[in-house]
């Protein structure tokens, strides 16, 4: 199939194109290459997508609503994968208006190339950050999100609604999935593990949030771009049972759906903290902080819809992941353990 992946420099996105053209299908590739972390990094993981006959790179911002018309006229794409967003919990504190931007209207866009140009399906990257205040654990589809704890969460969610609209007012099939706390190699600087190797391998100490009092449902990106692919290849129906008297906020009379992908293991960041430093044989320098705006202090990953309707289940334990990454930012950047 000819596929659309918006994202395609990303840490998911190029994990995903991959694991697309391996199986085939033609891929097309966005991403306007920004710069909220590192250029060369994004410029290193298209490299090696590049050189891969079935795969076109296309630099476009997904918020330029006539460029992005323009492309699905021009390409015809039967599926989409939608992973390009502003992401970080945090910076969304600092620069709101940049997930308004990336995520709310770049969504819009998708959205409506897919809807006049008769995409069979749209899959998107949502996260467990729509879980907010929510508590109630493991976090489940089928309970409210509707308390998120910062802008980016909000924007999330704001896709998820935009879609079943789409869904709704145009039989177009979306699947949102919730993604919880993806690492491993090539991923983003601005995440845990990196920041933690790094600052451990030159001798600076890291910042431990909440006193190292989190827990995380840990996935690793394999699972999640495998699980990813698997929901492509499984169109989005509406759901028979669906009750509009009692609504289900993970399925609709609409062909839309929402899945968690997470790994169903919660790990103690102290315990995460741990396998980095036993991976790179030295110990960290620890700088215990309170829990950040924003921020949840547990998340863990009902998956039982993704096993039963998708027949996928993630299963890289932990201290695999962090090793292969480990080995992965030693090899990129040079550094001697």
């Amino acid at each position: 199939m000819k596929i659309l992946l918006t994202g395609a420099a990303g840490f998911i996105g190029s994990h995903t194109a991959q694991r697309l053209l391996a199986r085939g299908h033609e891929v097309v590739g966005l991403d306007n290459l920004n710069e909220y972390y590192d250029v060369t990094l994004k410029q290193a993981r298209l490299a090696r997508l590049t050189v891969q006959a079935q795969f076109r790179f296309v630099k476009l911002d997904l918020a330029d609503e006539a460029a992005m018309a323009a492309l699905f006229a021009r390409e015809k794409f039967q599926r989409v994968v939608h992973l390009a967003a502003q992401a970080g919990v945090r910076y969304s504190l600092q620069d709101p208006h940049a997930y308004v931007r990336s995520n709310v209207t770049g969504t819009l866009n998708v959205l409506e190339g897919c809807r006049h140009h008769g995409v069979e399906h749209l899959v998107y990257a949502s996260t467990s950050s729509v879980y907010g205040a929510n508590t109630n654990m493991p976090f489940s589809e089928h309970n409210g999100a509707d308390h998120p704890l910062s802008l980016y969460a909000a924007s999330k969610r704001a896709n998820e609604l935009m879609a079943h609209t789409y869904s709704s007012l145009f039989k177009l099939p979306t699947t949102g999935l919730r993604f919880f706390t993806v690492y491993g190699p090539w991923g983003r600087p601005d995440m845990a593990l990196f920041l933690f190797t790094r600052n451990i391998l030159e001798g600076k100490p890291i910042d431990v949030f909440n006193h190292g009092h989190h827990r995380r449902d840990f996935t690793y990106i394999d699972d999640i771009a495998e699980g990813v692919v698997r929901a492509l290849e499984r169109i989005a129906q509406p759901d028979p049972n669906w009750n509009s008297n009692a609504p289900d906020p993970a399925s609709s009379a609409a062909p839309f759906r929402l899945y968690n992908i997470g790994n169903n293991q919660p790990v103690q960041l102290m315990r995460y903290i741990e396998i980095i430093e036993e991976c790179l044989g030295r110990k960290a320098q620890k700088n215990l902080l309170p829990l950040q705006p924003g921020d949840v202090p547990e998340t863990c990953a009902d998956i039982d819809d993704l096993v039963s309707d998708v027949g996928y289940r993630p299963a890289t334990p932990v201290e695999v992941g962090v090793r292969k990454f480990v080995d992965w930012f030693c090899d990129y950047y040079g550094y001697k353990r």
